[in-house]
């Protein structure tokens, strides 16, 4: 799909793409080509038309920073991973590329993402936010500066909420195991979340150091502005980093907690077979073939004997247990 957008003085305007006998296939005064999801034929259009070189998605995987950020006859060409999909239980990482002329901004992508969305919906009623194509990139870098933040708020939150119900203190008792279970999908789940998020924020601020340095014409409120982004991508960096730290202190307490649990189950199993061993005995002696045994000699004293014997002996190791603190 291809999405041409022109400034207006009402904001950012889409306009539908011209057909070849109806004059310039795109307008000249477009000021953001947009490529969602490009065909072969929509590629090869643009990059007629602005002579660059669209990345094909192949090319827009590779990581190395000199095949991400790099000048190319004055056209800037630029590309971050960006997270997607983040109000779902699946959240991925696609790469998106920015394409920075002199005249124009040319983004190419293969998921619909919500930045996008709000900038595009914002940009049509600001027409301030579209003068330039510089201005509309950094209107593209705000909104996923905003979106991250929002997707590391409701971490940070969801965070707390387990927190709370792990070291509980008002009497409700310890967790149990289906709800440790729980727990740690949660965890997990914000854990991926915030790794994404943070992977974002590393290559948007990649983007933005390379901006600053590859563009010397800018004015100085462009500058300030792209300064004052760098600014939010280093803070939330750093809470990223700490909400990181804060999943892994939450895993391995839930998990401690598990292990508890596990060995409370074990420990009443230890103290049955003790409570039983005495008894044990004492029906093992009584079984012996002698006749020089206690009580033995009568027909039902002896049985009752050992039975008292039985129940006594148990009764004293459970009550050293107790006063050992052991139960």
């Amino acid at each position: 799909m291809l999405n041409i957008f022109v400034p207006t003085a009402q904001g950012l305007s889409k306009v539908p793409v011209g057909s070849g006998d109806d004059g310039p296939p795109i307008p000249s005064q477009a000021i953001w080509v947009d490529l969602l999801v490009p065909t072969v034929e929509e590629e090869k259009l643009v990059e007629a038309s602005f002579g660059v070189d669209v990345p094909t998605r192949e090319e827009m995987k590779e990581i190395e920073t000199s095949n991400r950020l790099y000048e190319d006859n004055g056209t800037l060409y630029m590309t971050m991973t960006v997270a997607a999909q983040l109000d779902t239980d699946r959240p991925v990482s696609t790469a998106v590329t920015f394409i920075l002329t002199s005249n124009r901004l040319v983004t190419n992508r293969y998921l619909d993402t919500k930045p996008f969305q709000q900038f595009i919906s914002y940009a049509s009623k600001h027409a301030g936010a579209c003068q330039t194509p510089v201005a509309v990139l950094a209107g593209l870098m705000e909104a996923f500066v905003e979106r991250i933040a929002d997707v590391l708020e409701r971490v940070g939150a969801d965070l707390d909420n387990i927190s709370s119900n792990i070291f509980a203190r008002n009497g409700s008792g310890t967790p149990t195991s289906r709800d440790l279970r729980a727990m740690i999908e949660r965890i997990g789940f914000n854990g991926e979340l915030n790794s994404k998020g943070r992977e974002s924020l590393v290559s948007l601020g990649r983007l933005l150091m390379f901006a600053q340095q590859s563009l010397p014409g800018i004015s100085g409120e462009q500058r300030e502005r792209f300064q004052s982004i760098s600014r939010d991508v280093l803070s939330l960096s750093d809470h990223a980093s700490f909400l990181g730290s804060k999943v892994s202190f939450l895993l391995e307490a839930t998990l401690g907690l598990i292990n508890v649990e596990q060995n409370n189950i074990i420990k009443i199993f230890s103290v049955a077979a003790v409570l039983f061993l005495p008894p044990t005995l004492i029906a093992s002696i009584y079984g012996m073939n002698f006749h020089l045994l206690p009580q033995l000699p009568g027909q039902h004293s002896n049985f009752l004997f050992s039975i008292g014997l039985m129940i006594g002996s148990m009764g004293i190791t459970y009550a050293l247990f107790k006063r050992k603190g052991w139960l």
